[in-house]
């Protein structure tokens, strides 16, 4: 395996970041200069971190390497911060991170890598925040990505979010500072909801037709997503929407899960009979 760690400074991020890529492995059969001579064009899997994480997460804590390695995989880890992978146009100078990944880190890898910017050669994942950044950029940039699979997340509709701050409790809710600060910061509850009503969006875009395959993925005991999780099934099996579930047993909201999943992400996307999907 190859491992690139790249720092630049970003246009979008106004601050350097760190960008992990994995490449593919030379076989010990196959001369160096045939091999990186080739002039092959490798498909890229778009890996997402969750919160408090960065570019080092999937290497340190999964296998995801290996994965990668054997199916000939580029796998690009960018650094988000806690940025839920959208823009806060006021902290700092402004940090976009959903321009700086479309408008900048997929030009730089397609630019100055031996990898395919083909849609159907690109795929994307993450877990938790990270699994609702590939939900977002799914249904924003559905030309981009071939299918995705999102691990620990999934969208929650918003007669479901606590607007009025009365219910401590609730996740979605403007006691949540998280919560709070999206909605502060996307300018209000309309300009929020307009950009990150990622349920409405989701079975519109199946209803049309024009969604990507994806994957969800949660572990039984997570404490975060599963109650919204089996929700989100029960109403796509309503509504008959074409989604992959996988459910584990005896897994929460932790890294055990996500290695599993990961590679059965990885199955799903290249359409491997053993992907483990239902």
């Amino acid at each position: 395996m190859a491992f690139i760690q790249f720092d630049f400074e970003s246009q979008y991020l106004h601050s350097n970041t760190t960008v992990g890529i994995i490449m593919p492995d030379r076989p010990k059969e196959e001369e160096a200069a045939s091999f990186y001579g080739s002039g092959k064009k490798y498909r890229v899997l778009w890996l997402l971190h969750g919160t408090y994480g960065d570019s080092s997460d999937w290497i340190r804590k999964s296998m995801v390497e290996l994965y990668a390695c054997e199916h000939d995989l580029v796998c690009v880890m960018p650094s988000a911060a806690n940025s839920d992978y959208t823009s806060w146009d006021g902290f700092g100078l402004g940090y976009d991170m959903e321009s700086h990944l479309v408008k900048e880190l997929m030009p730089l890898v397609y630019g100055w890598l031996p990898v395919s910017a083909e849609r159907c050669d690109n795929f994307i994942a993450g877990l938790s925040m990270g699994g609702l950044g590939v939900l977002s950029y799914i249904l924003r940039y559905p030309e981009l990505f071939a299918s995705g699979a999102v691990l620990s997340a999934c969208p929650v509709p918003s007669d479901k979010w606590d607007w009025e701050g009365t219910h401590p409790e609730v996740r979605m809710g403007m006691c949540n500072p998280r919560f709070r600060n999206q909605v502060e910061n996307a300018g209000g509850r309309d300009a929020f909801l307009r950009r990150h009503d990622l349920w409405s969006d989701f079975f519109r875009m199946a209803a049309a037709g024009t969604l990507p395959p994806l994957l969800f993925a949660c572990g039984a005991e997570d404490h975060i997503f599963y109650d919204d999780f089996v929700f989100f099934r029960k109403e796509c099996e309503r509504r008959k929407a074409d989604v992959c579930f996988i459910e584990k047993e005896g897994y929460g909201h932790e890294w055990r899960f996500w290695d599993q999943v990961i590679e059965k992400a990885i199955g799903f996307f290249l359409k491997d009979s053993d992907s483990g999907c239902r």
